[in-house]
């Protein structure tokens, strides 16, 4: 802790913090990029009844974050409580209507906010359009025209207290129970993998991007304890951080914190994995049809996830590994979300197409 104190005073709590999300998003961008994470195309395959290495890999990825985090707490690394999602009222309401839209829009965009950013990198056009549209409608969702709805459906239905409340304390049940919960997820992760004949390259970057969220929760954390100033605990998430990187770069004086360096270490851990890979290559919209359909997805992702509380990361992984409740709510409003529109426009429309 000293080591940190005196790094922290060197270069100053806000560069700090920039740089500690620098890092997390630069481990996050290269085991996502090279282990293809994407919660979407995990409900997808799910919802077409299969389970396959897509499934395997979001398992493996959310049960590694849970006990890379709930390992931490038992160590003393960190602790749940600090953080700004247990420390303000949750939205039921905003947790399902917002989950439901974000579901419905990364299915129609093809990809989470987070897998937007990612194939970005790789030099995906299609993902930059669908990408800055959804840091728009998300900025105009915080603090913009669209905030004063959003802000009146989080409010239709509020956890108690003014706090959010975690789900293993609402179930009585142990605080190592999340541990062992993530243990558990891991293995039948693991046993999915197998069947599907993972590679161990595959299994140790799904992993990593588990690793990414411990490592954003305690690092925002230490600093949070050494700082003078208030820091938000937070790690990766991507609906807040890319309306701020976006605010960034329009304001003339901006600040420096986690959110900042996240999003571009994300873009650049991504951009050097696909280079080394050789995975880079400009790539288009196929049609106009598709174009509207991935835009329209970028806004129902944009408002959606704010409403929500966070995207596919930020509550299906982020705050599923503390156990926040309202963000296990969204979780499993994305997953119904996403497999809803599949069934409704991917596979209805792939059956009229045949007929």
């Amino acid at each position: 802790m000293d080591a940190i104190m005196a790094f922290v005073e060197w270069i100053g709590e806000d560069r700090a913090g920039a740089l500690f999300g620098l890092l997390t998003g630069m481990v996050f961008g290269i085991a996502a990029q090279r282990s293809s994470f994407c919660l979407r195309a995990a409900t997808v395959e799910f919802a077409r009844g299969m389970l396959g290495g897509r499934v395997a890999v979001w398992l493996l990825t959310f049960s590694t974050a849970m006990v890379w985090v709930q390992g931490a707490q038992w160590l003393g690394l960190f602790d749940a409580q600090d953080s700004r999602m247990m420390g303000v009222a949750g939205s039921w309401s905003g947790a399902v209507i917002g989950g439901l839209m974000f579901g419905v829009g990364m299915v129609l965009a093809r990809g989470c906010s987070g897998r937007l950013l990612v194939l970005a990198a790789t030099g995906n056009l299609r993902s930059v359009v669908s990408g800055l549209i959804f840091a728009v409608v998300a900025q105009m969702s915080l603090h913009g025209w669209l905030a004063p709805i959003r802000t009146w459906l989080a409010a239709l239905w509020v956890t108690p207290n003014g706090q959010n409340l975690n789900l293993l304390t609402l179930l009585h049940l142990p605080d190592e129970a999340g541990l062992v919960l993530g243990l558990v997820l891991a293995v039948i992760a693991l046993v999915v993998a197998r069947r599907n004949r993972m590679g161990f390259g595959a299994l140790v970057f799904a992993s990593g991007v588990g690793f990414a969220v411990a490592m954003g929760w305690v690092l925002t954390w230490t600093l949070a304890q050494v700082a003078w100033e208030p820091v938000n605990v937070t790690s990766a998430t991507f609906t807040g951080p890319s309306a701020n990187t976006l605010m960034f770069f329009l304001e003339s004086s901006p600040a420096l914190n986690f959110d900042i360096g996240l999003v571009p270490g994300v873009f650049l851990g991504a951009f050097l994995s696909s280079l080394v890979k050789r995975e880079f290559r400009f790539q288009g919209f196929e049609g106009e049809a598709n174009m509207r359909r991935s835009m329209f997805g970028a806004v129902l992702m944009g408002f959606g996830g704010m409403l929500a509380g966070g995207c596919a990361i930020g509550a299906g992984v982020t705050g599923g590994s503390i156990f926040a409740a309202t963000a296990w709510l969204a979780l499993f409003c994305f997953w119904i979300g996403a497999m809803g529109a599949d069934f409704l426009v991917d596979q209805r429309g792939a059956r009229l197409a045949a007929v």
